[in-house]
């Protein structure tokens, strides 16, 4: 019954979804953490932090790590093939008519009043995660410090991300 409940869960996510990874989080906290209570919240962003450090999209890294805490294995490939499965179909079905309409004033309406949604999501994702990664001085001077340093330079995020962990074991070891 697990598998099908995460498969289900993952399923809705991936349905309701649009604008990727970060603005499926929002969706996947609530299902995780609020409405099945499979994992606490302190969970749920150690999960993000590793699904943004692990190759690949996010969601489906997230949906993987969750499902194989919740389920093992077969639970990691359940979890994923619901949050890939609905996106997949609908790519598959849109993209032959989507090339047909794409000069639509429908069609560039929708995507225009998607637009901002999607940064309100991605936003929403950003302030949740930030809540409870900010909890002091120190993690705001390194949060400031790698906006400073991605914004002004051409640095790898990769390298960002080795540097805040840097920052990390100097700071809190």
């Amino acid at each position: 019954m697990i598998y099908f409940k995460l498969f289900l869960a993952f399923f809705k996510i991936g349905i309701f979804s649009f604008g990727g990874g970060y603005a499926m989080l929002p969706l996947i906290e609530k299902q995780v953490i609020y409405q099945n209570n499979w994992i606490d919240y302190e969970g749920f962003i150690d999960i993000i932090a590793t699904s943004q450090m692990t190759p690949g999209p996010i969601a489906i890294n997230s949906a993987t790590f969750i499902g194989y805490k919740i389920g093992g294995v077969l639970g990691s490939i359940v979890s994923t093939m619901g949050v890939v499965l609905a996106p997949t179909i609908m790519i598959l079905i849109l993209s032959k008519y989507l090339l047909q309409f794409n000069k639509s004033k429908t069609v560039q309406s929708i995507f225009e009043g998607l637009r901002p949604a999607l940064i309100g999501l991605i936003l929403a994702s950003a302030y949740s995660v930030g809540k409870t990664s900010i909890f002091d001085y120190t993690t705001f001077l390194i949060v400031t410090l790698m906006l400073i340093i991605i914004n002004k330079t051409k640095i790898h995020p990769i390298a960002t991300i080795f540097v805040s962990a840097c920052l990390g074991v100097f700071f809190y070891i």
